[in-house]
């Protein structure tokens, strides 16, 4: 698998870094840069905007994320995905605020193959 097999769109489940581990839905948007590295973009149950940049090696796709959060304030963090298929991707996340006794998980499946997956 190249780097350039990951680029489209896939819809995400996932739960969230904490006790309760409230999941959530989305779409991620993978692009590359002029130096073929990843361009991430992710819409969380239709309001939240994330944005990251990362790099793939060895089927392990890394991205730095961020987004603005209540009162303007900016969260960071990290996902990593191993990419069993250029079709499904299978990560967790952690944000450098977050509950540092939980990890975040998510699962995404390229939009508009069979695998992918409606919960």
């Amino acid at each position: 698998m190249t780097v350039e097999d990951l680029a489209g769109s896939f819809t995400i489940i996932g739960s969230n870094q904490d006790e309760e581990g409230a999941r959530y839905k989305g779409t991620l948007y993978l692009t590359l840069d002029e130096n073929n590295r990843i361009q991430a973009d992710w819409l969380i149950n239709e309001s939240q905007n994330q944005t990251g940049t990362g790099f793939f090696k060895d089927n392990i796709l890394v991205i730095n994320f961020n987004y603005q959060g209540e009162e303007n304030k900016i969260y960071k963090g990290v996902v990593v995905y191993k990419c069993i298929t250029k079709d499904i991707l299978d990560g967790f996340w952690s944000e450098k605020h977050g509950n540092p006794l939980y990890l975040g998980e998510e699962r995404c499946f390229r939009i508009g193959t069979q695998k992918e997956v409606v919960n």
